[in-house]
């Protein structure tokens, strides 16, 4: 082998290299890779966002929960014995306990309805599991960890349970923060200040119920959300391309559900029309929305406490926000609300991935929407995104607000409509 080749992505590339072929040639692949030819075609012709199926952690656990289902139920089948069946078991335990996350180097946003990413996820546990097995037998990518599957219903499964998954610190974050606008709410119960209609001064009122809005809001929100991802567990394994299970034992069809509940620990059901799985994913649309609602929440929130800390002498003054950091590095002791304006950056950015998912939604077509990954992986960034930027806000933000109590009765007692 030279000592200088071309990786992947058509760059240089000293490390040793293995030639492996298929029906379009011959494919030069690092030599230590447990990848094989089908992802460094997908690497080659189809990356494009500059990231890689690996950074998606939760999405590549589930996708090893899938196989590890699968190799069971395919067993039970008598589609693989039970030697195959434990070596891919071995190898999709590994995954899932966060080994070998690197080897995934696919486009997670690259076309052909998600192709690249059960091939990448075939080949890698084909390979671990294959060295577990030393001489004695190979696992193939397609005979052993792709029986009675097709990427149609691996993928759609596993994107599911990826995002009931992140739901969980998405939601604890959202319920810390109302926690913590019901403390202010308590807290500012006896601060009278003055509402305002339209900008406009109206009747005294105390501060607390501007927080207590925003805990019920939040609340309301969470609950909207928590509803529609209920609805991600009712999934099509089984259902292979199209909805029909073509290519799927009835063995197979009958236990692995049961597999990947135990393989998960969610109380996962099979949708009552596999045909409209494949068609529609309105489920994660529903997800999207909900979570647009939210951020179009949240950015109100944001946007009130920048108006009543505004100032100190040309705003409103009616609250502290804590000065975390230096505002301004031209204007000396100048603090600005940067984290809820980081929150409200995050809202934006939740509202691009909504309009992402949607558009995957409306753009599927016939008998199996290929676009689905362009609705899931948004709205994985999304829970992330929300997960960590709820959190600063409440810790950074929430918890500090202080209220102007002087400035609050002085403009409690100048209403006209008291």
């Amino acid at each position: 082998m030279a000592a200088r080749r071309r990786s992947a992505r058509g760059k240089p590339a000293s490390a040793p290299a293995r030639i492996e072929r298929d029906s379009f040639g011959e494919v030069e692949i690092p030599a230590d890779a447990y990848y094989s030819v089908e992802t460094i075609r997908s690497v080659r012709n189809l990356s494009f966002s500059g990231r890689s199926l690996g950074n998606l952690p939760a999405y590549v656990r589930a996708l090893a929960m899938v196989k590890l289902a699968a190799a069971r139920a395919n067993r039970d089948a008598r589609e693989i014995d039970a030697r195959h069946a434990l070596a891919i078991e071995r190898a999709c335990r590994a995954i899932i306990g966060g080994k070998y996350h690197d080897q995934f180097i696919v486009d997670p946003l690259s076309g052909g309805g998600s192709i690249a990413i059960n091939m990448n996820v075939n080949e890698v546990i084909a390979t671990i599991a294959s060295k577990s097995l030393g001489r004695r037998a190979s696992v193939l990518p397609k005979d052993h960890l792709n029986a009675s599957q097709s990427t149609a219903d691996v993928c759609h499964t596993a994107a599911r349970i990826a995002i009931v998954g992140e739901w969980g610190p998405a939601r604890a974050a959202l319920d810390a923060c109302g926690a913590a606008m019901r403390l202010k709410e308590r807290e500012f119960r006896n601060v009278m200040t003055i509402a305002r209609t339209c900008l406009q001064d109206a009747s005294p009122v105390a501060l607390g119920t501007l927080f207590g809005g925003y805990a019920a809001a939040i609340a309301r929100r969470t609950a909207a959300i928590d509803h529609a991802v209920q609805v991600l567990m009712k999934i099509n394994i089984g259902g292979t391309v199209i909805g029909s299970g073509d290519g799927a034992p009835v063995v197979y069809r009958r236990t692995i559900l049961k597999h990947l509940r135990d393989a998960t620990g969610i109380k996962l059901r099979l949708r009552p029309n596999l045909y409209d799985a494949a068609q529609n994913i309105d489920d994660l649309g529903s997800v999207a929305a909900s979570l647009g609602l939210l951020a179009e929440v949240l950015m109100k929130v944001v946007h009130d406490l920048r108006l009543l800390s505004s100032g100190p002498e040309g705003g409103f003054g009616e609250i502290r926000l804590p000065a975390m950091q230096q505002g301004s590095s031209f204007f000396a002791g100048k603090i600005n609300p940067v984290v809820p304006e980081s929150l409200s950056q995050c809202c934006f950015m939740i509202l691009g991935c909504e309009r992402a998912a949607r558009l995957a939604l409306e753009r599927g077509e016939l008998n199996l929407n290929v676009f689905e990954s362009s609705a899931a992986i948004p709205i994985l960034d999304a829970l992330a995104m929300l997960a960590r930027a709820v959190t600063s806000f409440t810790v950074y933000c929430v918890r500090g607000i202080v209220a102007n109590e002087e400035r609050c009765r002085r403009l409690a007692a100048r209403s006209r409509y008291r």
